[in-house]
């Protein structure tokens, strides 16, 4: 599985954590999270994609924001319909939609989508539209029937290796392309552990 370490904005941690070579690094660009970035990104490896996060922005302010900051993905977050995923595959990006899940979730939503994105996201239902640091019950996925392979996210830390090992080796798992951690590597919003995480890249 890929690895996907999301919430990135201190430019020094930045390169820290791009030191350890993670296969996706998101920023989010939501002014009401604390982990809103508001400055430059500094250069890293173009081995890691950078991810845009986005929660129901416009679509022209996501299209300025990709380019100013050299994106190769863009995750959305909020309410964005198909028609909206459409519009941005024209240009040319990697498209993550998002769906939080608590205990269960209706699977056929994600048709109208399929056309338009290259990955799925399960993030945890919670207050916050992401970074609610805690895990959905992974049991749900097993109904996952969508051809498009998915991220799973929501509250994964140190706590839950031995899960994610199980959860690799079931039939839940099987369209699974990428881990996406955040919030339980962190020292404060934003600011994440690169020893920590580099331990739990290493057991991973």
């Amino acid at each position: 599985m890929k690895l996907k370490i999301c919430g990135m904005k201190y430019q020094e941690n930045i390169l820290d954590v791009a030191a350890l070579s993670p296969d996706y690094m998101g920023f989010i660009f939501y002014e009401n999270s604390p982990r809103s970035i508001d400055t430059y990104i500094p250069d890293i490896p173009k081995s890691i994609k950078k991810v845009g996060v986005f929660v129901n922005e416009p679509l022209e302010n996501v299209k300025k924001k990709a380019a100013q900051y050299n994106l190769n993905t863009v995750q959305l977050h909020g309410r964005e319909a198909p028609e909206f995923c459409r519009k941005l595959k024209n240009e040319g990006l990697e498209i993550i939609k998002v769906f939080s899940i608590r205990n269960e979730f209706d699977f056929s939503r994600l048709s109208a989508y399929e056309p338009f994105i290259d990955f799925f996201l399960f993030d945890t239902k919670g207050k916050n539209p992401g970074g609610n640091g805690f895990c959905f019950d992974w049991k749900v996925l097993q109904d996952y029937d969508a051809n498009k392979p998915y991220f799973l996210s929501g509250g994964i830390g140190v706590e839950q290796l031995e899960s994610l090992k199980k959860f690799k080796n079931s039939t839940a798992a099987k369209q699974c392309y990428a881990i996406d951690i955040n919030s339980k590597f962190e020292l404060k919003p934003g600011l994440k552990d690169d020893i920590k995480l580099k331990n739990f890249i290493k057991q991973l």
